[in-house]
């Protein structure tokens, strides 16, 4: 009987799970079907309300803070300000109020350019705009520098959506724009690059030849500029704003905050800014620089309220022409039979101030050239923070021998390249030498004559570096 029981049994085994799958697989489609109803309702509800406002304004992101418990000197960029919201310079706890540095995104056409006054050109002299004669907005004064020269203006603010400081005529490498405010409650610097204008075409030489200055840039090749901004004397802060491509009048409106400066700590700092072009290929180009030295401002004023600041920017080479490129001592011996020519680079003396530590990163290049063509090429370590370095490091060079007559001097040269190192731009030659070929100054070329006839002699000799 135990027998004709057991088919029962095994039909049951058999039921029973699938009754529990097919319940199972019910329960999760009756979940599916709910969540996917759900998300219809929510989508409908969400297309209705954005239907009802077409063009919101994108949010922008909440300004980046300083971590707790980080020590002096952390630096932080914040975002650019070309939302409509706006950024709170107050501390985590205090974010109640909107800081006036905050403002709109600063809008430029032709109008405001042609409604702005001429800065007054009267070197070192403050200059007070009647604002009975300006129209009247009912805004608290701003300062306004350009050029090291200061005017004083009550009719306008950092929220009226003008840029206060628009020079009619540009220079021939341009002029950025920026804005200060020291935050004395947080010992923070922030500075605001809004923009540069008139900026030399890509192929302009620095500070010579014909450089277009047209306003709108629009029938001259653009550049991809951008600026690098750092903090003297130390060089420890070092920032740079994001590349804007095509144009030779680049808005920015970034800002950047360097925490642990105190008012004291200002008075011997100055501003460094770089204005570069991007080059994906090679090293970028130095259109030019400005240094703003903050012991020139009034802490107390921009502690206040934000100032706007103009400068012109000038060419690297000009301190150089002003200074002189140095001398620089070069010992050489050429030794026929062994067809070597020995270089000893000794040292340099009286190199132009290449930042404004009065201090440069120079190192050397040598080229040997023959029948007018590199052959080879060496170069010294690079002597940080000097003008007056001392290499003492020798080069030996092999000189190609000429069919039946062995190893000469016949054709060969020397080119040397004075260069100041620069971690990130390119690097800038301070001075050149040529030995030995067409363009020798008469002490190189006596210096080159006398290591030829005089073989297996060490012979050094003072040499002025050119352009």
């Amino acid at each position: 009987m135990a027998e004709e029981y057991m088919p029962d049994v095994n039909m049951m085994d058999t039921i029973v799970p699938a009754l529990l799958g097919l319940t199972a697989a019910a329960v999760l489609s009756t979940v599916a079907c709910i969540c996917a109803k759900q998300m219809r309702i929510r989508n409908k509800k969400q297309s209705q309300h954005d239907a009802s406002f077409p063009f919101q304004p994108t949010r922008r992101p909440t300004a980046v803070r300083s971590p707790s418990g980080q020590p002096p000197h952390y630096l932080k960029k914040s975002p650019s300000p070309t939302g409509g919201k706006q950024m709170s310079l107050l501390s985590p706890m205090q974010d109640k109020s909107v800081s006036p540095i905050g403002a709109q995104p600063i809008k430029y056409t032709e109008e405001d350019e042609s409604s702005q006054p001429q800065l007054q050109q009267n070197s070192g002299k403050l200059n007070v705009v009647d604002s009975s004669k300006q129209p009247n907005h009912h805004h608290s004064p701003v300062e306004t520098i350009a050029n090291g020269n200061v005017t004083i203006t009550l009719d306008e603010s950092l929220t009226n959506g003008k840029e206060l400081t628009v020079c009619d005529q540009y220079g021939k490498l341009g002029t950025i724009y920026f804005k200060l405010r020291h935050l004395a409650e947080r010992n923070a610097l922030m500075v605001s690059i809004i923009r540069c204008r008139g900026l030399p075409c890509k192929g302009g030489t620095s500070g010579t030849g014909d450089i277009p200055t047209g306003m709108n840039g629009r029938t001259q090749p653009a550049t991809d500029p951008y600026v690098k901004l750092q903090l003297l004397p130390d060089k420890q802060h070092k920032v740079k704003t994001r590349v804007v491509r095509n144009t030779r009048n680049p808005v920015y409106d970034e800002d950047f905050t360097f925490y642990g400066l105190n008012m004291n700590d200002l008075q011997n700092m100055s501003l460094h800014f770089v204005i570069l072009s991007f080059d994906r290929y090679s090293r970028d180009d130095v259109i030019g620089e400005v240094v703003c030295p903050l012991s020139s401002i009034e802490i107390g004023d921009i502690s206040k309220e934000a100032l706007s600041i103009s400068k012109e920017i000038q060419p690297r080479s000009l301190k150089i022409r002003a200074q002189g490129r140095g001398e620089l001592l070069i010992s050489l011996c050429w030794q026929p039979a062994a067809g070597r020519l020995t270089v000893v680079l000794l040292k340099a003396r009286n190199l132009p101030r290449m930042d404004v530590t009065g201090l440069a990163d120079p190192y050397v290049k040598i080229y040997l050239l023959y029948n007018g063509q590199r052959i080879a090429k060496k170069k010294t370590h690079v002597k940080k923070r000097t003008l007056s370095p001392v290499f003492n490091e020798s080069f030996a060079f092999d000189i190609p021998a000429a069919e039946g007559t062995g190893a000469t001097l016949e054709g060969v040269s020397l080119e040397l390249m004075l260069l100041d190192w620069d971690r990130v731009t390119k690097n800038e030659v301070i001075g050149r030498l040529e030995l030995g070929g067409p363009n020798s100054s008469s002490t190189a070329l006596n210096h080159w004559n006398e290591v030829c006839n005089s073989p297996r002699r060490q012979i050094a000799e003072w040499h002025k570096l050119n352009e």
